[in-house]
C-alpha cells in the first residue's frame, strides 16, 4: 500500500456568522480539496462561554459548524494563509497525516 503524506485542516465557525457557504464555494469550486465534510454540532459554546445547542422549540438556530479537509501540504498551507484573513483566529487547526493512494 502507498501512502501520502496530506494536512488535514478543521475550521470552527458558527451557523449564525454566515460564513459557511462562502468557505464551501472557495473550497470546491476555486481550491478544489479533497475529502470536504460540513458538521453541525448539536451543542457547544465559544468565545462567549454561552452554551448554545438544538432544541425542538428554537426557531433560529446559531449552533457549531465544523468544516473539515486535506490535501498536499504545500496546497492547504496556502490556503489557511488565505483563509486567515476571514476566519477568527484560533479557529482553524491542522495536522498532518497520511492516505492510502493506489499505487
Amino acid at each position: 500500500m502507498k501512502t501520502v503524506t496530506v494536512t488535514v485542516v478543521r475550521i470552527y465557525l458558527n451557523e449564525k456568522d454566515g460564513q459557511l457557504d462562502n468557505l464551501l464555494r472557495r473550497l470546491h469550486d476555486w481550491e478544489k480539496v479533497r475529502g470536504v465534510t460540513v458538521f453541525r454540532g448539536i451543542s457547544g459554546f465559544g468565545d462567549s462561554g454561552e452554551v448554545q445547542s438544538a432544541r425542538l422549540v428554537d426557531l433560529s438556530l446559531n449552533l457549531p459548524v465544523v468544516v473539515e479537509f486535506f490535501d498536499v501540504p504545500g496546497k492547504v498551507a496556502s490556503i489557511i494563509e488565505h483563509l486567515s484573513t476571514s476566519v477568527k483566529p484560533n479557529h482553524i487547526l491542522h495536522w498532518s497525516a497520511f492516505v492510502n493512494e493506489a499505487d
